[in-house]
């Protein structure tokens, strides 16, 4: 009986040698992402489930805890303060995310080519975002103070050097969101700005040679193979517009949430009821809340946009 011979091409210990390389490739990827995934855990995912502990509390300030179980939660529905400022947030997602988001686009498509200082053009766009959110309000603040500032000086041959830009309830949510999209523009931009570069551009040519405008070379070309990077900025706009520093921060420093609540914000009405009534567990309650809505829509959108993955198909 003859021994059983290896198939051809066949390798004695290749099998096993490829298992052991992709055993080290695991081993070095958890490596790399150990670090991430233990801050996530313990800078993000800690502090979500204390919130969640601590929503079921009533919390004194003082060290003294009550259990209330959903109480914290029922008292949301009839909270007319915290509903106002849903709505307040809900007006500042729906404005500012599409102008942040075409802004940042707009500007990149501008940029994205080689032309005499381009550097320094997209210094000057992104220069507004490495300023601190107190500074920003307080430039906005000097900028457009009633009739003396530069921003009412210059628009007096229009007639409107007496508008109040921050103290009219009618404006004062409008010019925050206008403020908002001026210090996150140069961002988005750079963001749009790499993703343009990832694209080959041989199918832009071939598009123009074959006679596609500029308009036809965006529609069908520039914009289905952006959509992984326009996803990546819709998700992250979305998240700041509804708890992101300028959420807070901007409209502390801007209007501390008036005039007559026109600018407070969900964040801010939070940072309200834990540091200001020392309602800690209704506050915590509505951090949970706050969170668990965001992922929802995140989820939804990923869901909607398949992750902003691309496919050749669609083209």
């Amino acid at each position: 009986m003859l021994p059983a011979q290896a198939p051809a091409g066949h390798q004695p210990g290749k099998g096993a040698g490829r298992r052991r390389g992709e055993g080290r490739e695991g081993l070095a990827a958890a490596f790399f992402l150990a670090p991430d995934v233990l801050g996530l855990a313990i800078f993000v995912l800690l502090p979500m489930l204390l919130a969640l502990g601590v929503s079921l509390f009533q919390v004194d300030g003082f060290g003294g805890y009550t259990f209330v179980g959903l109480d914290n939660f029922r008292q949301m529905l009839g909270d007319a303060a915290l509903w106002e400022s849903v709505k307040v947030t809900l007006i500042y997602v729906v404005t500012f995310v599409p102008l942040c988001f075409a802004a940042g686009l707009g500007l990149a498509l501008l940029v994205r080519d080689h032309f005499p200082g381009v550097a320094g053009v997209r210094t000057a766009l992104f220069l507004p975002h490495v300023i601190s959110l107190v500074v920003v309000g307080m430039l906005w603040q000097f900028l457009l103070v009633d009739k003396q500032g530069m921003v009412p000086t210059l628009l007096a041959p229009l007639g409107l050097g007496d508008v109040s830009w921050l103290g009219t309830p009618s404006l004062a949510l409008g010019t925050f969101v206008l403020i908002s999209v001026w210090f996150l523009m140069g961002y988005q931009m750079l963001i749009f700005v790499s993703g343009l570069k990832d694209i080959p551009k041989e199918y832009g040519e071939a598009a123009r040679i074959d006679g596609a405008s500029a308009w036809q070379r965006f529609r069908h070309v520039t914009w289905p193979l952006l959509r992984p990077t326009s996803f990546f900025v819709l998700i992250t706009l979305t998240v700041n517009a509804v708890t992101g520093l300028q959420a807070f921060d901007l409209v502390w420093a801007l209007t501390e949430g008036g005039p007559a609540n026109a600018t407070t914000t969900v964040v801010f009405y939070i940072y309200q009821q834990a540091f200001s009534f020392n309602n800690y567990g209704y506050a915590a309650a509505l951090t949970s809340v706050v969170v668990a809505f965001l992922v929802m829509v995140t989820g939804v959108m990923f869901a909607m946009t398949r992750g902003g993955r691309f496919d050749a198909d669609e083209r």
